[in-house]
């Protein structure tokens, strides 16, 4: 008897580490781990075209075919002044292999206050303006920073609503699944 639930003990730990495994190593797995919430629908994020900072108009359209962070984010933000030095490593890391980070920030009115929170960090990723919160209502955000996921297909993979550790080891880990497994968790 005891040899027998000794048995189904190690049958179980041995099912619950495979599941576990299989899980952690889906896609879908290593988004939850990391915090994204995944859409009940896969559709498409809305497009939009803003002012950018350094000139001229930016289009979520214009990087299509390319996976897109979009980091809404503000000057006032305290977890948002933690996170953009990483978005930043992260941007330069993966800008070459088709990796987008662009931040849109919220800020009212503070342009100056914008460029100079940008020029102090040495942000190089692509910044926009989106100042009457048009697009920041678009997508749904509630509080900052909140950052989407956009695959390749221009639709949205996932939502993250709060800090992350974007230079950790699981995201890299995230990041790169998005580029071995293409477009949907």
């Amino acid at each position: 008897m005891r040899i027998l639930n000794i048995m189904r003990v190690r049958f179980f730990l041995l099912s619950s580490m495979m599941l576990l495994a299989w899980v952690v190593s889906s896609q879908a797995g290593l988004l939850e781990a990391f915090g994204v919430q995944l859409p009940s629908i896969h559709k498409p994020a809305p497009d939009f075209s803003l002012a950018a900072l350094d000139g001229g108009k930016k289009a979520l359209s214009d990087e299509q075919g390319k996976i897109v962070l979009i980091h809404f984010w503000a000057t006032w933000c305290v977890a948002c002044r933690h996170e953009m030095p990483q978005l930043e490593h992260l941007w330069r890391r993966y800008r070459d292999e088709g990796l987008v980070v662009l931040g849109i920030n919220v800020d009212r009115g503070n342009l100056s206050g914008v460029r100079d929170f940008v020029r102090q960090r040495h942000l190089s990723f692509p910044s926009v303006l989106d100042p009457d919160g048009a697009v920041r209502q678009r997508y749904e955000v509630r509080a900052f920073p909140t950052t989407y996921l956009i695959g390749r297909d221009g639709k949205i993979i996932g939502r993250v609503i709060g800090q992350r550790d974007w230079s950790s080891k699981a995201a890299d880990v995230m990041i790169r699944s998005l580029f071995k497994r293409g477009v949907e968790p």
